[in-house]
């Protein structure tokens, strides 16, 4: 049986934690804030809001709610980024994307400061995940597998590691905080030759192809540890990630599940961005 990661624990050490440092920042007159953009009434959107909305005020994060009507120009969604710019109380926007709007969309990405992009929505966030120059945050999903990794002490040091997965949100953020935290990283994609080998040889392997249930048996060795970010519905209807987990958790030595893996995870690192931007004014 194989070593089941939840991502429950993982959120709740954070929350502890992030809970001393909002009450630090409070004492001296700084109250961490997050305003979040939601466009139209998309259920994921709506989902992913309420579970960062009980986050923030599980740790004393201000939210701001910018709800704007699923037809709005490019202006209105523009002329909300610029508020957020210029008002020196908000310390971090989440934009839920995609937009219907991809003009509106980018002209957003390009607008935010980097400052306060709290979840690697600009090309400087990016950046700066890619060059570990400090600039923005990296993405939060991504940033969520290396917490849970952390948490339950997997060193990836000198480790190989294969990502199965090649997209800005999640696959190449995600090895790029690994190779900085020391891991050797292959990133993989629908167009790799010899895709189940590569991933066998892995000690690591973190799925992020939006398949269901891509990953199978032949997939995996003993030993590893799978990280599973997928977010699918599977033939049934049923909620599922990338690996098939009936057929590959008897193998490995630890797998996330889904749900309550990584994704468990990720308002509580969208949480720890905002506080560590309120910090970094306070520093500044």
């Amino acid at each position: 049986m194989a070593e089941v990661l939840k991502g429950v624990p993982v959120a709740a050490s954070l929350t502890e934690e992030l809970k001393a440092r909002c009450e630090r920042l409070k004492a001296l007159g700084i109250i961490p804030t997050l305003s979040m953009l939601r466009v139209g009434e998309k259920p994921g959107d709506i989902a992913y809001e309420t579970g960062a909305l009980k986050r923030c005020e599980k740790i004393g994060i201000a939210v701001n709610k910018i709800i704007l009507p699923a037809d709005s120009s490019a202006d209105e969604i523009t002329g909300r980024i610029c508020e957020v710019n210029t008002d020196e109380s908000i310390h971090g926007l989440l934009m839920f994307r995609p937009l219907d709007d991809k003009v509106a969309e980018r002209s957003a990405c390009e607008l935010l400061e980097s400052s306060k992009d709290v979840d690697c929505m600009t090309d400087s966030s990016l950046s700066g995940v890619f060059t570990g120059s400090g600039t923005g945050f990296p993405p939060c999903t991504a940033q969520a597998c290396i917490e849970l990794l952390d948490f339950y002490g997997v060193d990836v040091t000198g480790k190989n590691v294969a990502v199965i997965g090649r997209s800005l949100v999640i696959g190449r953020p995600v090895s790029m905080l690994l190779m900085k935290n020391n891991a050797t990283v292959t990133i993989c994609h629908s167009k790799t030759h010899n895709l189940p080998e590569i991933c066998r040889n892995a000690d690591i392997l973190i799925a992020a192809i939006g398949r269901a249930k891509f990953i199978g048996a032949d997939y995996v060795s003993e030993g590893q540890t799978v990280i599973d970010v997928g977010i699918n519905m599977d033939d049934d209807g049923k909620l599922c990630g990338d690996v098939d987990y009936d057929s590959v958790e008897p193998i490995v030595r630890a797998i996330t599940p889904v749900p309550g893996g990584v994704g468990a995870v990720t308002t509580a690192v969208l949480a720890k961005h905002v506080i560590e931007s309120a910090e970094r004014v306070l520093s500044s």
